[in-house]
């Protein structure tokens, strides 16, 4: 597994094309839940929580079965943990599950990269 990190706009999805070659992605803003399981790149992970939380599905959970099942792929997140710390409640858990979650995968990951104006530097 390979995680790529970074704040929004940043470039992590081209860094990763200019790495690994160009492929087919997995977008989380509108994919079936169970699509990340068997693809080979997944972009805006951060957004899976987001929609996983509103459905009632455990994120923490639900990134445990993916770092088992689809060991191979390349899991594009934004960082949202930096900044100031949202008011609203349901706002503050989704951010917290998004942490938790990008710590679980990046665990997992041989590979952990951070992008900041398009240059990635690996962190692991």
């Amino acid at each position: 597994m390979i995680l790529i990190t970074g704040g929004a706009y940043q470039g992590k999805r081209k860094a990763a094309e200019d790495i690994f070659g160009e492929g087919v992605w997995t977008d989380c803003s509108s994919c079936g839940f169970d699509e990340v399981y068997k693809c080979g790149r997944i972009y805006g992970y951060h957004r899976l929580i987001k929609r996983l939380m509103e459905a009632g599905i455990s994120p923490d959970e639900f990134t445990e079965r993916l770092c088992r099942e689809n060991g191979g792929a390349i899991v594009v997140m934004d960082e949202i943990g930096c900044g100031i710390v949202p008011i609203d409640k349901e706002e503050r858990r989704w951010r917290e599950a998004v942490g938790r979650c990008g710590c679980m995968i990046a665990d997992h990951s041989e590979r952990v990269m951070r992008v900041v104006c398009g240059i990635s530097a690996d962190i692991k």
